[in-house]
């Protein structure tokens, strides 16, 4: 009996292993675009929480504008014969680490000078991919109306 058993749980295992291990068909990959409207959304988020001092709220938006970015580079590592993976990592690598050397100093100036850094990598990006009429800039307007950037709420 306890070996009837074993052979039907294991008979009804393995196809449950089997479709574990396939890939899900038509899985939805986000695009470049996709990629880049979000980091374009993370970059403004960035530059208010570093203007409102809310050093926290700045190391999250870092960390997900990297997290972002790497994701770009693994799902389109190439995308129209232009090397992206590449790009940006020449571009992105050395402002990312310097804005994340500033919001952890809580460092005001090093933060506003790392993240123009930022701006002027995305822009060389943009320009290298033949798409230099993407102008990224310091945001003057909050991206969301639904959030609270300072540090007390408001």
């Amino acid at each position: 009996m306890k070996q009837s058993l074993l052979i039907i749980a294991a008979a009804l295992a393995v196809p449950a292993l089997v479709a574990a291990e396939e890939p899900t068909k038509n899985a939805y990959v986000p695009g470049l675009g996709e990629f880049m409207m979000a980091t374009q959304l993370r970059h403004a988020k960035l530059w208010f929480a570093g203007e409102a001092k809310n050093w926290d709220l700045a190391r999250y938006e870092i960390d997900e504008i990297k997290e972002g970015l790497d994701d770009a580079a693994e799902f389109d590592p190439t995308h129209d014969g232009i090397p992206v993976a590449d790009m940006l990592k020449a571009n992105m690598g050395a402002p990312l680490a310097a804005l994340i050397k500033a919001a952890d100093a809580k460092d005001s100036v090093s933060f506003s000078a790392a993240f123009d850094k930022l701006t002027a990598g995305c822009n060389a990006c943009h320009a290298g991919a033949r798409h230099g009429f993407i102008v990224i800039q310091r945001p003057t307007t909050l991206p969301v109306s639904n959030q609270a950037f300072g540090t007390d709420g408001k």
